[in-house]
């Protein structure tokens, strides 16, 4: 009896079996991404450091202002004890500087030493006589320079300050004489040159990264400790689902948690203005966490423990977050270091995040860092794919 022949692809019975087929798979993936995030329920450990990093975390960023200049401990020397050194002195207030604390000369090297003062002003004898008489006499300041921020931040404000004093001093009115240009400063975006206004944004721009490279290959290596990947082996799954199952579920998690810090924490707690638009940012966040889920897989298939992979993190978060232009402009960077962070995910994620949040920037201004975010997406996950199914093979 002759067999049946086979429906041709384009048959609605062809169509049919396809469309069955992906349901299947969809139905597959979705069941294992609901496992996925039964197993994050029950890992209390990872819930503590999804809350943390995304509230204490980030609202700690964008409190702490490492660049203010911000109760600096100082002390002064006044060796002359004139109404100019005195002037000098009652110039340091609150809240930029603590103080001033009057020492002897025998006091500086002690109190340095203790931490007691950041910078210590040394005004020598006959400084009001010598300034009169048209002369340039020297003043001394001593920074503890192991508090780099406020020692570095701190120097060029008490220079101006001296300086203006002294100003006054000698012409005994302020400075009325036309410049001869007048430069108007006009900062954009942060006019206020608010230092909580970056730190928190980039805080939670580092920690997507974080979670979603953490999370993923957490959930693998869990899995592969624990036995349960053997499981997986017999069950009727491919290594896609299994993937992609683990990108979505955690995707999801560090979205929402990026949502609720965006919107509580940033804005409502430390009052930042978010200039754009917040939809736009999450479709770049979800580009971005289909790179970085990749990544954490990859790891996962090459790290044996957890301690491995805690390794691998620190070697692996380091010049990414420093290297994306979110510490320092790219521009300042090597040429070389430029083409090579080109390829990772976070360089294109800070370059967009910055431009919605800060500049207010539409899709017409940050589409093309959307499509580099796609493109490293699918070779991320196309790499730790073609890993991942080596790594099954040798535990099947």
């Amino acid at each position: 009896m002759p067999a049946a022949p086979s429906p041709s692809p384009s048959s609605p019975a062809h169509t049919t079996s396809r469309w069955a087929a992906l349901r299947a798979h969809c139905a597959n993936i979705f069941r294992l991404g609901i496992k996925e995030l039964w197993s994050l329920w029950r890992d209390p450990m990872m819930l503590v450091l999804i809350v943390y990093t995304t509230t204490l975390a980030v609202y700690s960023a964008g409190k702490a202002q490492p660049e203010t200049l911000s109760h600096v401990p100082i002390a002064i020397v006044d060796e002359d004890v004139s109404a100019l050194s005195q002037r000098i002195a009652t110039a340091f207030f609150a809240p930029q500087f603590v103080g001033p604390d009057l020492i002897t000369p025998q006091d500086v090297d002690p109190g340095l030493d203790a931490g007691r003062y950041t910078l210590v002003l040394h005004i020598p004898p006959n400084f009001q006589r010598d300034v009169l008489a048209g002369k340039v006499p020297r003043v001394q300041l001593n920074m503890d320079a192991t508090r780099m921020m406020q020692a570095f931040s701190s120097n060029g404000a008490v220079q101006q300050i001296v300086q203006s004093e002294v100003a006054e001093f000698v012409q005994r009115y302020r400075a009325v004489s036309a410049p001869a240009i007048d430069l108007v400063v006009r900062a954009r975006f942060n006019p206020a040159l608010t230092p909580s206004w970056f730190g928190s944004v980039m805080e939670l721009i580092n920690i997507v990264t974080m979670l979603s490279i953490i999370l993923t290959g957490a959930a693998l290596i869990r899995e592969r400790e624990h036995g349960t990947v053997e499981h997986l082996l017999v069950m009727p799954v491919t290594p896609a689902e299994i993937m992609l199952a683990k990108v979505w579920a955690m995707a999801l998690v560090v979205l929402v948690a990026t949502w609720v810090s965006l919107t509580v924490v940033i804005r409502w707690a430390i009052g930042v203005p978010i200039e754009g638009s917040v939809p736009l940012f999450l479709l770049g966040t979800v580009l971005h966490l289909f790179a970085t889920t990749s990544m954490g897989i990859y790891m996962a298939t090459l790290a044996r423990s957890m301690p491995q992979f805690g390794l691998l993190m620190v070697l692996t978060m380091m010049p990414l977050e420093m290297l994306s232009g979110g510490v320092t402009p790219r521009e300042s960077m090597p040429q070389w270091v430029q083409y090579v962070m080109a390829l990772a995910p976070t360089t294109h994620f800070t370059e967009l995040s910055q431009a919605i949040l800060y500049r207010g920037a539409g899709l017409s201004v940050v589409w093309s860092s959307l499509v580099w975010l796609l493109a490293i997406g699918v070779a991320l996950f196309a790499l730790a794919l073609a890993r991942f199914r080596k790594t099954i093979a040798r535990m099947a």
